[in-house]
């Protein structure tokens, strides 16, 4: 009957123990999911500001490309009109 009894309070001792790593592990895996979440979401903001900020410098390369051709053109009227 004594080891009936030691097996079972064996058996809720390692239950018990099972339970709770197993809900410790959990709740670390699910804060490192968060954590990792945020990461990720910090990279899409990097990445998506990098698009913006390139499709502004493409913007403004194309206005400094046009108005250099003006520039040259307004040069080139002024020298034919002084020959």
């Amino acid at each position: 009957m004594e080891n009936v009894i030691v097996a079972a309070l064996a058996l809720v001792g390692t239950l018990a123990g099972t339970y709770f790593a197993n809900r410790k592990s959990a709740a670390l895996i699910a804060y490192r999911l968060e954590e990792l979440e945020k990461r990720v979401q910090a990279h899409n903001n990097l990445v998506e500001r990098m698009y913006r900020l390139e499709e502004a410098f493409k913007t403004h390369e194309e206005l400094a490309s046009e108005r250099l051709k003006v520039a040259n053109h307004r040069i080139e009227d002024l020298e034919k009109s002084t020959d």
